[in-house]
């Protein structure tokens, strides 16, 4: 980061002109110990937003996996499960790397399951709908965290 960016007391872009460019004055500012010229209010928002960014994230691959679950599960066609089943080990694959990034995100995969659940069982049952296939399976199924992050795979 050039030193240029600092110079001025608050310098650089305001927060809500250009997050990006106001990131890196920030930053700057914090890792040269010029705490009184940050942006604290922002930059705690920032933090926070984050948290929020991740889980959110993860709830995404959560919701991807139920989904593509319960595809396999209600659907009688061959030709997609290979597909459906790429995409599983691929949002599990991204599941583990923001897991490992934010460990204590694991403690939210109970809540996260079941939130996404519905959400999911809808987009499969649409899916479906759209494909001239039945759906009358989908009410009845349900995964638990080990069936979401695991290996397990509907016969």
């Amino acid at each position: 980061m050039p030193s240029a960016i600092l110079k001025p007391s608050r310098a650089g872009p305001a927060y809500d002109d250009d997050v990006y460019a106001w990131a890196a004055v920030q930053a700057a500012l914090l890792r040269a110990g010029r705490l009184a010229e940050a942006d604290i209010a922002n930059i705690a928002e920032e933090l926070d937003d984050v948290g929020k960014s991740q889980r959110l994230a993860l709830a995404s691959h959560v919701a991807t996996v139920i989904e593509h679950l319960m595809k396999l599960q209600a659907s009688p066609a061959i030709e997609p499960r290979a597909g459906w089943r790429s995409t599983i080990r691929r949002s599990r694959h991204r599941i583990e790397k923001l897991l490992q990034a934010s460990p204590s995100l694991r403690r939210e995969l109970p809540s996260i399951v079941n939130e996404e659940t519905e959400p999911a069982r809808q987009l499969a049952a649409a899916s479906l709908a759209d494909h001239g296939e039945p759906a009358d399976q989908l009410p009845g199924l349900v995964y638990d965290e080990s069936q979401v992050l695991g290996s397990w795979m509907p016969d």
